[in-house]
């Protein structure tokens, strides 16, 4: 049987990547979430398996790069955008006595994970948990003295759009920094990484999770993703002033930072 076209609204609405097909934008965040809603009870579980645990050096070196103060202020105040298990907003509050932290996640499973972990934290009572769109944020203009993404934006149906709101609600002065899987720039490290990516990874998450379908459309999104370049000149386009990136682990993740000045 031969499929009819596709209509033509549906042939010339905008459309997103999801892993390597590309769907209609507006389908993106759905399907965006039927992944994390299957793995959210195993997400920092299988982040340790398919890093062996770099992940947590990386969002140190993240928190010690954003150096949220330890004292002789009255208030940080952090926006950490598609954070929903904590594991960067914990590390802020804990670094820093005066940082409040809100987690704003589209995600409800990732929440409800977040939160039940904040329970068992020292700083737990500084981390607050909403439910967000990082493209349409519903906060006040000039809120927040740092916005945070850690592997998140990926997953974004409009980078673009979520970019310009983080630069919207921070305050003047305020930093982005976005931690993010990347380039590998490292000859020999780059076979070898796309060999676990592709052979492994998936595997461990059909393991531990029960399917590997959410792992391989992880694991092509990051290879759709813009490089470290590409990506800094968003920010740019986005309004963000003196942009620059940190590689990690020969660019298997990256840090990017911008300034609202």
């Amino acid at each position: 049987m031969i499929s009819p076209p596709p209509s033509p609204s549906r042939r010339n609405s905008p459309t997103a990547t999801f892993g390597y097909r590309t769907v209609p934008i507006a389908e993106k965040q759905a399907r965006v979430d039927g992944v994390f809603d299957r793995v959210a009870d195993r997400y920092d579980l299988m982040n340790d398996l398919m890093s062996g645990g770099l992940h947590r050096i990386w969002k140190d070196a993240l928190v010690t790069w954003l150096a949220p103060p330890r004292r002789g202020r009255t208030s940080f105040a952090v926006l950490d955008l598609a954070g929903g298990t904590g594991d960067v907003a914990f590390r802020i509050a804990a670094r820093s006595a005066t940082a409040s932290v809100v987690v704003g996640d589209i995600n409800t499973a990732m929440l409800a994970v977040g939160r039940a972990r904040a329970r068992t934290q020292a700083c737990g009572d500084r981390v607050r948990f909403v439910e967000a769109d990082a493209e349409d944020l519903d906060f006040d203009d000039e809120n927040f003295d740092a916005v945070t993404i850690a592997f998140g934006i990926r997953n974004f149906p409009r980078v673009d759009k979520a970019l310009a709101a983080a630069h919207r609600v921070l305050k003047p002065g305020g930093r982005f920094l976005c931690l993010e899987f990347s380039t590998v720039d490292v000859a020999v490290l780059d076979r070898l990484y796309d060999l676990a990516s592709f052979q492994i990874i998936p595997r461990l998450g059909a393991m531990v999770v029960g399917d590997e379908a959410p792992y391989r459309y992880l694991v092509e999104s990051i290879r759709r993703f813009p490089n470290q370049a590409r990506f800094g000149a968003m920010i740019e386009e986005a309004g963000f002033d003196k942009v620059s990136w940190r590689n990690l682990t020969g660019g298997i993740a990256a840090m990017h930072s911008g300034w609202k000045l």
